[in-house]
């Protein structure tokens, strides 16, 4: 007999969701590119309980050696170098617990988005392939977690992501929906995903990485392919609705990864690691340690916004010279108006986004 459902009751909470649901009587291919991409992740479909070595646990010297926070590499300053490898690893497991926490948190807010999309979307490939998305999140929502659970405690989502979230998960419009998921959100994802595979030496999560990376270029692709279909068909009113919320939701990205709560959020953890904030931040200053976020401008291409959520809209014809210039404000908050002014965004996205995310 079954041992029923937990007595202790579940942490939820509600999102209000409207959509209309479509049925489509044509099982014909009406988008190749997507059919094919379905095809694809029928191929890669893996098993993280099996496929990935949890018998080996974590290398916890591998760990350490290359933590980092928001682009900073702290793991190169010599004051990390000689800090206690007790308190290393506390802060370390613990910092990273917290950011991979909000990448799980983001992680079930695809799954979800990608249950409605098989709902919603109106042609058949993009039914299958959404279907084979459901999967790969709930994949990545069962992998996050349980390697959250062996550095730490899987943490709150922070308010600004929850935003983001709310605002995709709750907005009217499927195409909406993609443009806040598959572009922006599964767009962070990729990139940052990437970046940390490439720096990690811990076996288990550049293993982790690895499988969930090619599962996020295949779901950007997926947005670049279906809606760039279904954009051409759009009024000019229609596009520039859509152009206004991918806008939005990068605005809400940068700000759940530079503001305010967020780096209290960090600083919380630092101080229950038993680490001091401002020892952290003077040493940074220091030894002249900069930040390859966004909000400082530096990096490969400026990071995933200017790096990949722009060159997306830009090929699906979702960046026109009004939202290039919300764009240009947006940066000019953070690195001044004459840099934001001079800023180029000729970056293009990689015809072959696995191979770009595998590479390095």
């Amino acid at each position: 007999m079954s041992a029923g459902l937990p007595e202790k009751q579940p942490e939820t909470e509600q999102v209000k969701v409207g959509l209309n649901a479509i049925y489509n009587w044509n099982y014909d291919s009406d988008v190749d590119s997507v059919r094919a991409l379905y095809a694809n992740a029928l191929d890669r479909q893996w098993i993280a309980l099996r496929d990935l070595d949890w018998d080996s646990g974590i290398d916890r010297e591998k760990f350490s050696k290359t933590f980092s926070v928001a682009g900073i590499p702290l793991h190169g300053t010599q004051w990390w170098k000689h800090l206690d490898p007790e308190l290393k690893w506390s802060v370390a497991r613990k910092t990273s617990a917290f950011m991979l926490s909000n990448f799980l948190h983001g992680e079930q807010g695809a799954l979800m988005v990608a249950g409605e999309m098989v709902n919603a979307v109106p042609h058949m490939d993009a039914k299958l392939y959404a279907a084979t998305q459901t999967m790969d999140e709930a994949r990545h929502v069962e992998a996050f977690a349980a390697y959250i659970n062996l550095l730490d405690e899987v943490r709150p989502i922070m308010p600004s992501l929850k935003e983001i979230l709310d605002k995709t998960i709750g907005c009217e419009g499927w195409m909406h929906k993609a443009v806040g998921m598959q572009v922006v959100v599964e767009g962070l994802a990729l990139y940052t995903f990437r970046d940390m595979r490439n720096a990690t030496e811990e076996p288990l999560m550049k293993e982790m990485l690895t499988y969930i990376s090619r599962d996020e270029a295949r779901h950007c692709a997926y947005g670049v392919k279906y809606l760039g279909h279904v954009v051409e068909t759009l009024s000019d009113k229609e596009r520039e609705d859509l152009e206004d919320f991918g806008f939005e939701a990068a605005r809400l990205l940068i700000s759940s990864r530079s503001g305010t709560s967020a780096r209290e959020s960090m600083f919380e953890v630092w101080r229950e690691a038993g680490l001091d904030p401002m020892d952290a931040i003077n040493a940074i200053r220091k030894e002249n340690v900069i930040s390859n976020s966004d909000a400082s401008g530096q990096g490969p291409a400026g990071g995933p916004i200017r790096g990949f959520v722009i060159p997306t809209l830009k090929a699906l014809g979702l960046f026109s010279e009004r939202i290039e210039g919300h764009f240009r404000e947006l940066f000019a908050t953070n690195m001044g108006e004459e840099k934001a002014m001079a800023l180029e965004f000729g970056w293009e996205l990689p015809e072959d986004l696995e191979g770009w995310v595998l590479s390095g």
